[in-house]
């Protein structure tokens, strides 16, 4: 079993994992270190625990983003959202035609 210490808005945090899985908690650990600064600030630096929910609220803002908006091609919630009114105007459609 693999152990690598992750430093995070100046904290250090032993993580166990397994073995050849360093190197991907590494960049994680770097992207949730590149946000930290905004973090800190927006949680006034009041608690560690503070400053992880706003860490966290700002990588999942990043993730909704991605997912509404991806960079090849339709976004997922999009076509949920096609699909959903598709269904609708069908139903509709069925319901008319024995009046018709």
């Amino acid at each position: 079993m693999g152990q690598i210490t992750l430093t995070v808005a100046g904290r250090s945090h032993s993580i166990a994992c397994r073995d050849g899985e360093e190197l991907h908690l590494e960049r994680l650990g770097a992207l949730l270190d590149r946000h930290a600064e905004t973090a800190v600030r927006a949680s006034g630096g009041l608690s560690g625990e503070r400053t992880m929910l706003f860490l966290a609220l700002i990588l999942a803002d990043l993730l909704d983003e991605a997912e509404r908006n991806p960079p090849g091609g339709v976004s997922p919630v999009l076509l949920d959202n096609l699909a959903d009114r598709l269904e609708a105007v069908a139903t509709a459609l069925e319901d008319r035609a024995p009046n018709a």
